[in-house]
């Protein structure tokens, strides 16, 4: 076929023929010609397996101009023909036609000799611009300089993308041409402006094969290219993940806040535009569709089924078997011994599988039975399904054509053999093989052991599981060919399925006892620590196929443990809540109930839960295991910790008494069994001042924080995450307290301390800043504040997500700064957003619920929308004080902004009612010289002026002046308000739990 590349000119019209494979310079040296003036056709070299060679090249002068053809390994492969074929096809058509015919060479096997009558231009090795002379000195054109690049031209094929991470291109890969060029056309038809398409059909048909050789085949296309395995949604966020580090971008350790640094990056397109991303597995729309990215570029998805199809702007291609053609071609080229005919026979009987016949043609390649009889064999052999099923449209014979090849694998290398069957136990997709071999000693049987310490005798083993199965090897490379060693094998899951099966149960306990301990071995036992992450994200998918869930050994249990809380560090709280649901499960039935490697799995469940914004899940959970530890003697660790976790619970339900009481109870007790000083003691004492806060109780909760702040300065370095902590909380408490000056030059340095030392896209560095932008907007630095406060929102969204609590929290005063700013459109749709959020997160009888609905009525006021605002403000206002009680601070802030929407409403008698009762509540609850109070004291003169009580107004208002600017000074923001007569008001502020 032609394919016209999209390029015009008064110049010379050349068509490149090109095998497949090289498509990559075919396009580049058609656009290398098309910019300098000339036509230029793409002309796919693909001769039937049956032509003559000769017919085939003369077929080529039917094409238009200069024939300039692109010669590599694969142009002189298909087929298959000899060099004898090739050379005596050459001589013929070529001294002929000698002017018609140019050549260029990117091959690394010797050429036919024929070929050198075309005195070909190596490219080979060689940067663009001599590779771009060479080109034209070959086609006799005239030299001209390299044509500037311009957005979307294909790459020069030596220079790929700077972030180009895909497999390792399968050399055997056959056929396929049309369905390749049909995936090009049908993502570019739009142009890189955002297209998506899945791959389906049956397991072993090709499709993950397809996809990795469109990635090759047509990846200079595009500016970066990244491959994501998908069949679990772990990792397929870790492998998205990883595209924030080849990025550059700043976002955290967190797989959230990377993944969505990620999508935004793709969003914007810069600087990589066009970009292609290949989810290869993704059998499951549900687990990986929010991880597709939007963009100027390509998604690519593999599956099973037509699981996509019900997905908006998601078309698909059906993925079917081989043609006959492509089985024959395939098949002789794993065995070059076999015929045409005995490939033929051979595809029949696995119905041009692609997978079947990778299997069958490479047991061909190196044993010599005759192809008849062992299609015959395969042909005959009885379906078992024991373990797994086969869909109907498998070869029945499959089963049979794989215990051909292991029974020879066993036979003739039985070392190779048990290898194999130890790969069976670790997952399919990323088998460790690299751990295996780098196991310790003792880890694995002597004779296994053996073969991993004898780098020959240990690829030899590898190469010939590879040759002789559906094995893929995935290789490192240091940079030097020499030294690149094995990482990881690829199994497929059919093949895996297999094998497993084939094991007894006695050789599978013995297999899977092994692959626990490679696993154990490679544990760094430091979950917490950021640096061993990659390791914990190599092992953690291993778990369930390794059997580790069932280990009895103590070590196994640690290991699993340990990836749980990794997971959780990362901020992968789904997933890690999925895996310590499964691992309690398992457990409970294994384990007696006070065993503490079970109870440790409930305690991370509950922490999961919580932090994946589940609290009541949490609450359930979090309750049992105390009921269940509650005969314990005070003082227990075990019991302590379970009440830690569930204190946290329960400040996040907002039942704050309990966790005041709670807290205050485990703080003491350890402070009794591990010393005042010790760091769980500390944390406990920390957390008794966070639920002191929640209760309103600032002025002890302030105590609380600076007393641990004054240890942890004392024993550990100003800097450790610890010290940052705890002064951040105690900046608050400054905050909450009214004391601005000092809350903000405390914060100041803290939040620097946290970007310093902890980077700017830490969770603890954003909430520093966010308390260091409210601490701007009180002390009247508006501008500053909503400056970092935007900031703190766009990092908090692409790390925490749109509607995670931390995410809420800066998003409700975001909307309060847009709202001062005069945004109020911004405001409004953001407020409500957040009210509504909140709502499905906690419900609606929730402090934080309320707190934000209320604050929509301010909104209201401004909009001139009275009657409104006042329902909206009594409504919050007798929720709250059903919440957390008549005097709690924030049902005094509810309070004072009732005043407000009464008086605005014209009912200046109730405004009035309500600001006296407020101003004694406030004064009595906070102190006389509070933000609060102070507001409440200028309400009420407002209101006693518009009641006509001038004398008493006057003295009141007077008052509150003077003990403002002694406070916060005459020009700050709150006392100007005041001296103007501004009424005054309340925005509630969720709290950090």
């Amino acid at each position: 076929m032609i394919d016209e590349f999209r390029s015009s000119g008064p110049g010379r019209h050349i068509t490149i023929s090109y095998a497949g494979f090289n498509r990559p310079w075919a396009a580049w040296i058609a656009h290398q010609l098309a910019r300098i003036g000339h036509r230029a056709s793409l002309l796919r070299w693909d001769p039937g397996a049956e032509a003559p060679l000769a017919e085939a090249l003369s077929d080529l002068l039917k094409a238009p101009g200069k024939l300039l053809l692109v010669l590599d390994d694969w142009y002189f492969r298909l087929g298959p023909r000899t060099n004898e074929e090739w050379n005596a096809a050459l001589r013929e058509i070529v001294h002929l036609h000698r002017d018609r015919f140019a050549a260029v060479s990117v091959a690394n096997a010797a050429l036919p000799t024929a070929v050198a009558a075309l005195v070909p231009a190596d490219l080979r090795n060689l940067d663009q611009v001599e590779a771009h002379r060479l080109l034209l000195q070959c086609l006799e054109l005239p030299p001209t300089a390299l044509p500037a690049p311009r957005e979307g031209a294909p790459r020069f094929p030596l220079d790929p993308p700077e972030v180009y991470h895909i497999p390792r291109r399968t050399q055997s890969f056959t056929g396929r041409d049309a369905i390749l060029e049909d995936l090009f056309e049908e993502l570019t038809v739009s142009g890189p402006t955002g297209t998506r398409l899945a791959l389906h059909g049956p397991a072993g048909v090709g499709k993950t094969a397809i996809a990795m050789e469109y990635a090759h085949r047509f990846g200079n296309h595009y500016e970066l290219v990244h491959w994501v395995d998908a069949r679990r949604r772990a990792t397929a966020r870790d492998g998205l993940a990883e595209l924030a580090a080849m990025l550059r971008l700043s976002a955290g350790h967190e797989v959230g806040g990377q993944i969505r640094a990620t999508h935004e990056a793709l969003r914007r397109g810069v600087p990589y535009r066009p970009w292609l991303l290949v989810f290869d597995g993704a059998d499951s729309p549900e687990s990986v569709a929010d991880l597709l990215p939007e963009g100027p570029g390509h998604v690519l998805v593999t599956t099973l089924d037509r699981p996509w199809a019900a997905m908006s702007g998601f078309p698909e291609i059906a993925v079917k078997p081989f043609n006959r053609d492509e089985s024959v071609a395939y098949a002789r080229r794993r065995a070059p011994r076999l015929t045409p005919a005995e490939a033929d026979l051979l595809a029949e009987a696995v119905q041009d599988l692609p997978l079947m016949l990778a299997q069958t043609a490479s047991w061909l390649h190196t044993n010599t039975m005759p192809v008849a009889v062992y299609v015959a064999q395969i042909t005959g052999g009885q379906l078992d399904q024991v373990g797994f099923g086969i869909d109907e449209d498998y070869p029945r014979g499959f089963k049979t054509a794989w215990s051909i090849t292991l029974n020879t694998l066993r036979e003739q290398y039985p070392a190779a053999a048990e290898l194999l069957n130890l790969m069976a136990q670790f997952a399919p997709d990323r088998i460790p093989v690299r751990l295996v071999e780098r196991a310790p000693r003792g880890s694995l049987p002597e004779h296994m052991a053996r073969l991993a310490a004898d780098p020959i005798a240990w690829h030899g083993a590898l190469a010939r599981i590879s040759d002789a199965t559906v094995v893929r090897l995935d290789y490192r490379s240091t940079g030097n060919p020499a030294d690149a060693t094995v990482s990881s094998v690829r199994m497929h899951r059919l093949y895996h399925s297999f094998l497993r099966t084939e094991l007894s149960i006695e050789e599978r306990r013995a297999m899977t006892a092994t692959a626990c301990q490679v696993l154990v071995g490679a544990d760094p036992r430091r979950p917490g620590d950021a640096s061993e992450w990659p390791t914990y994200a190599e092992l953690f998918p291993q778990l369930e196929p390794a059997g580790a869930f069932d280990s009895d050994d103590p070590a196994v249990r640690e290991l699993v443990l340990n990836c749980i809380e990794y997971l959780k560090l990362r901020g992968e709280y789904t997933t890690g809540r999925e895996l310590a649901e499964t691992v309690y499960a398992r457990w409970r039935d294994q384990l007696p109930a006070e065993d503490r490697d079970l109870l440790k799995v409930q305690y991370q469940q509950a922490n999961l839960e919580r932090r994946s914004g589940r609290y009541h899940q949490a609450a359930l959970i979090g309750r049992r295991l105390v009921a269940e530890l509650a005969d314990r003697p005070p003082g227990d660790t075990d019991l302590l910790l379970a009440q830690n976790g569930l204190g946290g619970t329960l400040m996040a339900l907002a039942e704050l008494e309990e966790a005041h009481d709670l807290y205050e109870s485990v703080w003491q007790q350890y402070s009794a069994v591990l010393g005042p000083e010790d760091p769980a003691t500390l944390q406990a004492r920390g957390n008794f001042g966070l639920a002191l806060g929640l209760l309103g109780r600032y002025q002890e909760a302030l105590a609380m924080h600076g007393e641990v702040l004054a240890v942890r300065e004392r024993l550990l370095r100003r800097g450790h995450h610890q010290t940052l902590e705890a002064g951040l909380q105690y900046a608050r408490l400054l905050r909450l307290l009214g004391r601005y000056p000092e809350a903000q030059s405390r914060q100041e340095l803290n939040a620097r301390q946290h970007r310093q030392i902890l980077g700017p896209g830490n969770p603890a560095t954003l909430a520093a800043e966010h308390n260091l932008a409210q601490c701007l907007r009180r002390s009247g630095d508006l501008a500053s504040g909503a400056q970092l406060m935007r900031s703190v929102v766009t990092s908090s969204v692409q790390l925490h997500g749109p509607g995670s609590p931390d995410t809420l929290l800066v998003q409700a005063d975001w909307a309060t700064f847009l709202r001062q700013s005069g945004e109020l459109t911004a405001a409004a749709e953001l407020s409500q957003t957040v009210t509504n959020l909140y709502h499905e997160l906690v419900g609606p009888a929730h402090p934080y619920t309320i707190g934000t609905r209320g604050n929509l009525a301010l909104l209201h006021q401004l909009y001139g929308e009275r009657q409104t605002a006042l329902r909206i403000a009594a409504e919050a206002w007798e929720a709250m004080a059903s919440a957390v009680g008549a005097d709690h601070p924030w049902t005094l802030g509810c309070e004072l902004n009732l005043s407000a929407a009464r008086q605005l409403s014209g009912d200046d008698e109730g405004a009035l009612e309500l600001s006296r009762d407020t101003l004694a509540r406030a004064s009595a609850v906070l102190g006389l010289e509070h933000p609060l109070t102070f507001s409440c004291q200028a309400a009420l003169a407002m209101d006693l002026r518009l009641v006509r009580e001038a004398e008493e107004a006057a003295r009141v208002e007077s008052d509150v002046l003077s003990r403002l600017s002694r406070f916060l000074g005459p020009e700050h923001p709150h006392t100007v308000a005041v001296r103007r007569r501004d009424r005054p008001y309340w925005d509630f502020e969720p709290q950090p739990i």
